[in-house]
């Protein structure tokens, strides 16, 4: 029974050791030259979505993930310009959802659904600010960017019917 408490604590202890690998930089090597962010809306009913665009000075030997901002989270990209790092990233804010549903009153035919992910978001933010997280040497850390300007929202023309 011993052994069995001894286990369980080195267990838990080691558990917490590993969250340390992953910190919120206090002193970033990262320099932000601009971040903003605009809304879209797409052609069709119900797609729209949020750019963001964020331009970095100095970011080599980094290797960026994925961006917080507004609740979510999405994967980036990434593009040199100049002497800049550009990272954009695209949320998806559309109320149409491709999901293959099945719906039948026989339930053995339903159990084939899915059910959806949810992610719990992990920072408390400001609608203008964002995380940015990268690795750096097998380590992955976060960065905060503050005062993310919103600009125009762009509306994108639907289809002409014919």
């Amino acid at each position: 029974m011993k052994i069995i408490k001894t286990v369980s604590i080195l267990v838990i202890l080691l558990s917490f050791s590993q969250c340390g690998g992953s910190t919120l930089m206090k002193n970033p090597i990262l320099k932000v030259e601009k971040a903003f962010y605009n809304k879209w809306v797409g052609g069709q009913p119900g797609v729209s979505g949020t750019k963001v665009e964020i331009h970095l000075e100095d970011a080599q030997e980094v290797i960026f993930v994925a961006l917080y901002f507004q609740g979510k989270r999405t994967q980036v990209e990434v593009s040199k310009i100049d002497k800049f790092t550009q990272i954009i990233a695209h949320f998806s804010t559309s109320k149409r959802k491709h999901r293959n549903l099945i719906l039948d009153a026989d339930i053995i035919k339903e159990t084939g659904n899915t059910l959806p992910i949810l992610e719990e978001f992990p920072f408390q933010l400001k609608e203008n600010e964002a995380i940015l997280s990268y690795k750096k040497e097998n380590k992955t850390l976060y960065f905060k960017i503050e005062n993310i300007k919103k600009v125009q929202s762009i509306p994108f023309p639907s289809m002409n019917k014919k």
